[in-house]
């Protein structure tokens, strides 16, 4: 019985069918729990199973990528943005940014993806679940260096994450310091 349902990705092609399916499952995530698709902020993360995978999905990300000095940057900018073109009610969307992620036994997820809200309408929908409104499938993040609602069904194998636009431009810039992921 195969667990995951692109692990091992070994091919660009793998690794093109694995975005694409996020973007799907992402998107209806976003829908299902807040009613509306929700503007992206570029980034997508592929979250690896295997030690060999990961090792395989890095080599493959630095001829996909431009080169960075930073040791602590977690997304790279690809060098052709991916775009995936409007299909039913999705909307076009441009991917330009691809972190991979080191293999962790609490993640048995495809990955993740994020989005954005103008601050006043970040902090409303943070407030409403700080005080107990339950909005079926969204939970804040509960980490300390991140500010993010995180978009969730069990019967979907990706996350959503929300955050602000400033929030979304930091995580392009380093690993977590909690995680170290």
């Amino acid at each position: 019985m195969k667990l995951y349902r692109f692990s091992p990705i070994t091919t660009e092609n793998e690794l093109f069918e694995a975005i694409k399916h996020l973007h799907v499952s992402c998107n209806r995530l976003c829908k299902d729990s807040l009613g509306a698709y929700l503007p992206n902020a570029g980034n997508i993360g592929i979250f690896c199973h295997y030690d060999d995978e990961y090792q395989k999905l890095v080599e493959l990300r630095d001829q996909l990528v431009h080169p960075s000095d930073d040791p602590l940057q977690k997304y790279f900018e690809l060098k052709r943005p991916v775009t995936l073109p409007a299909r039913d009610d999705l909307p076009e969307t441009t991917y330009t940014h691809l972190y991979i992620r080191k293999p962790d036994i609490y993640r048995s997820q495809v990955g993740d993806i994020d989005f954005f809200l103008e601050q006043h309408e970040y902090d409303t929908l943070k407030e409403r679940l700080s005080s107990g409104v339950s909005i079926p499938g969204a939970r804040i993040f509960p980490r300390n260096d991140l500010d993010m609602i995180e978009l969730y069904n069990p019967d979907v194998d990706a996350l959503a994450y929300v955050s602000t636009s400033v929030m979304a431009e930091k995580v392009h810039i380093k690993l977590s310091e909690e995680t170290n992921l």
